[in-house]
């Protein structure tokens, strides 16, 4: 199934995606106490100063802020846990399982949905990678802000992306290769060859070093 296909068919099943921008989520966010970040294919934009169209807005927070997160959006929006089933969560109370990784909001059942929250492990102020867990970094060095709004840095986001590298990944990765510097692309590197030491993203990643 196409990438394109793959979208329509979750369309079809889940209902439609509401275009949001990174400055809309910073308006709904003014006021959160917590930390978040725009991830995905929109952080990699404000990196590269590049676009592509994108299916929905990625933003991401740590797990362990979970609660505070849905008792803050949850006056304005509801809030889905999305693990292989849609599961509303109540503001007055809720358990989200351990292999929810993400939440979807929305206005209403009759609304489309406005974002996917990435829920990310963060421990004593490091961000764990999902899949190799002795991977990690400090969450200040995991991302970056401009104009008042905090990024995914494009390393990070795109070690999440390397596992399937489908079309639109590689040309994230890319559009983010002039830009990247030269530990941020060993890094990477260093990350993908204990994950997989034959992903093909690595060649193109020490050519660019």
């Amino acid at each position: 199934m196409s990438e394109h296909d793959e979208h329509e068919e979750i369309v079809r099943l889940y209902g439609p995606w509401k275009r949001r921008t990174p400055a809309e989520a910073a308006d709904l966010l003014a006021d959160y106490p917590g930390r978040w970040w725009v991830a995905g294919g929109w952080a990699l934009d404000a990196f590269s100063g590049t676009t592509r169209p994108h299916a929905d807005l990625d933003l991401g927070i740590p797990r362990i802020d979970v609660q505070r997160f849905v008792q803050f959006v949850g006056v304005s929006l509801d809030v889905w846990a999305a693990a292989g089933s849609l599961t509303p969560l109540s503001r007055r109370g809720f358990v989200v399982a351990r292999d929810c990784a993400n939440l979807w909001l929305r206005a209403g059942g009759a609304d489309p949905w406005e974002y996917d929250i990435l829920l990310d492990d963060v421990h004593d102020g490091r961000w764990i990678y999902k899949r190799l867990t002795h991977i990690s970094r400090s969450l200040d060095d995991c991302v970056w802000s401009r104009e008042g709004i905090t990024y995914l840095r494009p390393e990070i986001q795109l070690l999440l992306k390397a596992k399937h590298a489908r079309p639109k990944d590689t040309v994230d990765l890319e559009r983010c290769l002039p830009h990247l510097d030269g530990p941020s692309l060993h890094w990477l590197a260093q990350c993908l060859r204990e994950e997989n030491q034959r992903h093909p993203w690595i060649v193109r990643l020490r050519d660019a070093e």
